[in-house]
């Protein structure tokens, strides 16, 4: 397992599993989650999305917590094989706060970072984040083309609309994932 500190807005350091099950792609982080260090962590549903559908097993108070939730989060690639990454480093309320072009050198450390550690599937947590990858306007939740010969998967973003269908959705990509492997 490798850490990967990054120049500038470093307080989230990602860290990677060779072969991981999959590698989560987020835009950017919020300011609460970069103050914690933790991805996702200024509104923890993504966690409890995480938790419910079986990608991790952990209790659900030390989701809440935000301590445990580091320490969740520091032995993920080990322990789960599930690593985190963002295109952009510097944490923002909101992606429209993104200067354009912004992403490019995130862009290329996330496919430097599919091709070393060669992760089973990408998944892009929300269309906007995979949309500033390919630069595409429109673009649907679901299997994309691969990347780096790995499996790639829009996900919805865990913060609009129903639990249910996010949890549903991420079982079915754990499930997959686990099959690759």
């Amino acid at each position: 397992m490798g850490c990967v500190a990054m120049a500038g807005y470093n307080r989230i350091r990602y860290r990677f599993s060779r072969n991981a099950l999959i590698l989560f792609v987020g835009i950017n982080p919020h300011h609460g989650s970069y103050r914690r260090a933790v991805p996702f962590s200024n509104n923890k549903t993504f966690w409890y999305i995480l938790n419910r559908s079986g990608v991790i097993n952990e209790n659900l108070s030390d989701l809440r917590d935000d301590a445990k939730l580091r320490k969740v989060y520091d032995s993920l690639a080990s322990k789960y094989r599930v690593n985190f990454i963002n295109l952009v480093d510097r944490p923002t309320r909101d992606v429209s706060e993104l200067r354009r072009g912004e992403e490019q050198n995130g862009n290329e450390r996330l496919v430097r970072a599919i091709a070393r550690y060669k992760p089973g599937m990408v998944c892009f947590v929300g269309k906007i984040t995979y949309q500033k990858f390919t630069g595409k306007s429109r673009v649907t939740y679901g299997f994309k083309e691969r990347i780096c010969s790995a499996q790639v998967y829009v996900v919805r973003f865990p913060l609009r609309g129903r639990m249910s269908v996010r949890v549903r959705e991420m079982r079915m990509l754990i499930g997959r994932a686990r099959s690759l492997r």
